[in-house]
């Protein structure tokens, strides 16, 4: 209930006028998160409930917080920002402080949606740059990496708590990986390093959280070296990539047979100045929930002429329709740190770019 003072008392004044506050509060805190700015424009009294933390639980009680996509951009500033799917809004965030101020940024930080701010919390144990990491059951996985004592890699491990505020070391790796790749695949963590696709060096490391044990797992993800290293799982047992020389196709992995299929491909870019599809290279992977993305890039702008001259033109946010309908509802998540993004989007039937 929402109580105002008035003439020295204080007045209770109901949420939606006519509405019990409990059906009222449940209204409200079923709006997409997206919507927040535009609802706390409505009176007084609804931004101080949009803005209080008894409403972000009860929002987080019901599961009704959503999912955003978190894109870091390319730009000078590298510059969140993140994505309401339930809204179709993006939304610009703040700045991550930090104590140097050419750094773009040091250690480990939290973004609020609800208060809109970073918050700096626990840095890892062992500092590291260009690691494995990954979430299973809410908490934060990360395993491998290089550091300024350590340029051949390293085997260490550590977990976040997100609700203690701690990191917890986990028994090392057998081999130290650099360069990795983490992702959440039926409950373990798989450490990939950058050579797949070499038949020799083609291995990846498997964390079982359950047991605390490493296990070494050769050839499980015979990639060739035109998919990207982009890679994640969806429903915790669906593997997706993309292929992004040629075609730019879309593979998802059969887990019985191990074989790679295709279920669709990326679809060309159309640059309003220019006479053909041109294709678009360099691009982010991600998914939310059942849609995959295409996050930004690069595309080549052809010229008709003996010397081949082309030039290189970066993706506008232009919308653009996917016909091709995917052969699966669940979608695919693969992103890295250094990954270039910038906007976009591949839903289950349309594609955004």
């Amino acid at each position: 209930m929402l109580y105002f003072p008035h003439g020295g008392e204080f007045v209770h004044q109901p949420i939606i006028p006519g509405l019990p506050d409990d059906l009222a509060l449940r209204c409200l805190a079923k709006v997409s998160h997206g919507y927040h700015g535009a609802l706390q424009t409505v009176s007084k009294s609804w931004r101080r409930l949009l803005s209080s933390s008894d409403y972000a639980n009860y929002k987080a009680k019901h599961g009704w917080i959503g999912d955003w996509l978190f894109v870091l951009t390319e730009r000078s500033d590298n510059h969140w920002i993140a994505y309401d799917p339930q809204a179709d809004i993006w939304h610009p965030l703040p700045k991550i402080p930090t104590s140097h101020s050419h750094w773009q940024h040091s250690g480990f930080s939290c973004f609020d949606p609800f208060k809109k701010h970073w918050t700096t919390v626990a840095s890892m144990r062992t500092p590291r740059s260009h690691f494995a990491c990954s979430v299973i059951s809410g908490k934060v996985y990360v395993a491998g990496g290089r550091n300024s004592s350590s340029s051949s890699g390293l085997k260490l491990a550590e977990v976040y708590d997100p609700l203690t505020n701690r990191w917890e070391e986990l028994p090392p790796m057998r081999h130290p990986q650099m360069d990795c790749l983490g992702l959440s695949y039926k409950g373990k963590l798989h450490v990939l390093n950058d050579l797949v696709g070499l038949a020799d060096r083609n291995r990846s490391e498997v964390f079982n959280p359950l047991n605390s044990t490493w296990c070494i797992v050769e050839d499980t993800w015979p990639f060739s070296r035109a998919m990207q290293f982009s890679v994640q799982v969806i429903g915790d047992a669906q593997v997706y990539t993309v292929v992004d020389w040629g075609e730019s196709l879309i593979k998802t992995r059969d887990n019985e047979k191990g074989d790679w299929y295709n279920v669709g491909s990326v679809p060309p870019i159309i640059l309003s100045d220019h006479y053909r599809p041109v294709e678009a290279f360099g691009y982010g992977f991600a998914a939310l929930k059942n849609k995959l993305y295409v996050l930004g890039g690069t595309a080549l702008r052809w010229e008709e002429s003996r010397g081949g001259r082309f030039d290189i033109r970066r993706l506008d946010v232009d919308v653009h329709p996917w016909k091709n309908k995917f052969l699966y509802d669940q979608g695919c998540f693969a992103e890295r740190g250094k990954t270039k993004t910038a906007l976009g989007m591949v839903k289950k039937e349309q594609c955004r770019i």
